[in-house]
């Protein structure tokens, strides 16, 4: 029983990475497929997916074509009762299918003045008043989460559902323009900047590089506003420790070093998204 999801670029496409948790951070089984949104091909990428025309996509094990992030979730809820994808308790299983189709419909200041792109933060960016009014009503509904129904865990429902895969972007946006929110905003969007499931959506975003870069602005970059990556690289030649890829379990071509020790991945993206960010992939630590 697994499910195909088909998503635009990492680094750009905010409603991929909400599909794609809405899949990853509950375990559920599934194979993620890259549409050419920035390379112009999206449109027959996706002709076999009747009536898709945006991503993400979801194709059920079932052969039905999803094409909303909105049924997308609905559906996996139904499908997967047992995932706890809202919560248990009834007035926070409301609050939360409420917050998660306010984020489908709305704040559209902020989704307009501030695309999704992780390659960098933005230094100096002034945000409008529409964008401090979409701010201010996602901190109204991120306090009352909190308060009510988050106090066992960092999420808004204290353990994660589909309110936080649908606000991640928000959340990744407020740290990557430095947008003005309380200190207790600030403490949410670290769980996110902190998630391994984000670094290892930003890594492998970032395996590619843009020339020109989508959504530049005349500001001056600054570093991520993530966790430092432990230092690593890409190598040619030396011995690895490992004779088998630790993501594939394939045999091992390409080569990276860190911490003066050398290791092995199957092809060049499995290497160069854990040259990116080596702590974010559990089975590559676990060698190390």
């Amino acid at each position: 029983m697994t499910y195909d999801l088909f998503i635009g670029d990492r680094t750009f496409s905010s409603w991929s990475l909400r599909g794609w948790l809405m899949l990853a951070a509950f375990d559920l089984p599934f194979r993620s497929h890259t549409v050419g949104l920035y390379d112009g091909t999206m449109a027959a990428d996706l002709a076999a997916l009747i009536p898709a025309r945006t991503v993400p996509v979801m194709r059920t094990p079932a052969g039905g074509v999803l094409t909303d992030s909105l049924a997308m979730a609905e559906t996996l809820a139904e499908s997967h009762p047992d995932a706890n994808l809202y919560p248990d308790e009834p007035q926070a299983r409301a609050l939360a299918r409420s917050m998660v189709a306010e984020m489908h419909s709305g704040f559209h200041a902020l989704r307009g003045d501030c695309p999704m792109m992780l390659a960098h933060g933005w230094s100096g960016f002034v945000p409008s008043a529409a964008v401090r009014a979409d701010l201010d009503r996602i901190e109204t509904l991120w306090s009352l989460a909190r308060s009510r129904h988050g106090s066992n865990g960092p999420w808004l429902f204290g353990s994660y559902t589909l309110a936080d895969a649908f606000y991640a972007p928000v959340a990744l946006r407020i740290a990557t323009y430095d947008l003005p929110v309380s200190a207790s905003a600030k403490t949410y969007v670290d769980a996110h900047l902190t998630h391994h499931l984000i670094r290892q959506w930003r890594a492998t975003g970032l395996t590619r590089s843009y020339n020109p870069m989508p959504y530049a602005l005349d500001l001056p970059k600054t570093p991520w506003p993530g966790p430092v990556p432990v230092p690593a690289q890409a190598v040619d030649t030396g011995t690895p420790e490992n004779d088998r890829c630790p993501y594939s379990g394939d045999p091992v071509t390409h080569l990276l070093t860190m911490q003066d020790r050398i290791f092995g991945f199957c092809n060049a993206v499995c290497r160069d998204k854990a040259a990116i960010d080596p702590a974010a992939w559990p089975r590559f630590m676990a060698l190390v």
